[in-house]
């Protein structure tokens, strides 16, 4: 017995050497293993994000449903839809709220989503209070009623109800509208193809036009003439402001602005081109109908591929290209062809 116990006690300390013996190598191999899964990972997040990062391309604008006969309204509802989906469907979903990787380092395509997003709550509440309503008395759509304030929802809320979830509502809310609209029995789901309504909206587009041209434009930084009060002798601001303004786009923030306005012209096409079909009698009446079309044209051309791998910001006539002065360039084209729509729109 005594010998047996002390064969087993020699069986273990060999064991133990062994083992001993083995660690390093097996740390070692874990260590390369590990390496190896790191790697492979990296790669896998640089892929998803190069393949996240790449802009939508335009759809077809659909006029009329299949199963109905075509009906005003049809269009530019059809087309918001479309442009929420393309919003939450892309590659990678929605990345504005994302707090996980690769979608937590990207900053390009959530600025591209914030710009799309502004012009489809734009676009939902004049829907709501101008393309459905008769006059300022008139009921407001039920349906219109809840998909415009739930396309204002916290762009970045990533905890329930998730950004995502408030978005999807009021799509639904679109949809249920847009059956009513093209159901020749619903007489309450309603679109009134105006030039009053149209005018109403391409002020907003104006003004949201002119403020990204503006911020564009402050990429190389200028020294502006304070023009606040220009035009209005009684005119009083809040607060005083100097003469002359310096303006300058902090330069982290110049790709952000470049890509919303990126986001803001895809949108805008696609709104316009549905305003061309739910507005063409309309168009047509006032001989505007080129005007829109070039409005749409300069739009189409702010989309173009951008081959630099990142987003210059060379002086205005210095040796390097500035992306954010040829698209203000593109924009402020768009903005002035906006501006003179307006003024024919509301010639008698």
């Amino acid at each position: 017995m005594h010998n047996l116990l002390l064969r087993i006690r020699g069986w273990f300390s060999g064991l133990g050497s062994r083992l001993a013996g083995l660690l390093p190598e097996a740390t070692g191999v874990a260590a390369r293993v590990g390496a190896v899964l790191l790697g492979l990972f990296i790669l896998l997040q640089i892929g998803l994000a190069w393949y996240w990062s790449r802009e939508p391309d335009p759809f077809w604008v659909r006029w009329e449903a299949q199963d109905h006969p075509a009906v005003k309204g049809y269009a530019t509802t059809d087309t918001l839809i479309q442009v929420a989906r393309t919003l939450l469907d892309k590659p990678g979903g929605y990345l504005s709220n994302d707090i996980g990787p690769p979608g937590v380092f990207l900053d390009n395509i959530p600025s591209w989503e914030f710009g799309v997003l502004v012009q489809t709550r734009d676009m939902a509440r004049t829907l709501r209070n101008d393309y459905s309503r008769s006059q300022t008395q008139s009921l407001e759509d039920s349906d219109l009623a809840v998909a415009d304030p739930a396309f204002h929802f916290d762009s970045e809320r990533w905890i329930l109800p998730s950004t995502e979830k408030k978005y999807r509502q009021a799509i639904h809310s679109l949809e249920r509208y847009q059956a009513r609209l093209a159901d020749p029995s619903d007489q309450d789901a309603q679109f009134f193809a105006r030039a009053d309504n149209l005018r109403d909206w391409l002020s907003i587009v104006e003004k949201r036009l002119g403020d990204l041209s503006q911020r564009l434009s402050a990429s190389v930084g200028q020294r502006r003439v304070n023009t606040d009060l220009a035009g209005d002798p009684s005119a009083v601001g809040a607060t005083p402001r100097p003469g002359n303004i310096e303006v300058k786009t902090p330069w982290l923030q110049i790709d952000n602005v470049f890509f919303e306005a990126r986001g803001a012209a895809w949108a805008l096409a696609h709104f316009l081109r549905a305003a061309e079909y739910d507005f063409h009698d309309v168009l047509e009446d006032k001989n505007a109908s080129i005007s829109l079309r070039q409005i749409i044209r300069e739009l189409e051309a702010a989309q173009g591929q951008v081959w630099s791998p990142i987003i210059l910001n060379g002086s205005g006539f210095g040796l390097t290209a500035n992306h954010s002065l040829v698209m203000a360039s593109y924009l402020s084209r768009a903005n002035s062809a906006v501006i003179d729509l307006r003024e024919l729109l509301g010639e008698g």
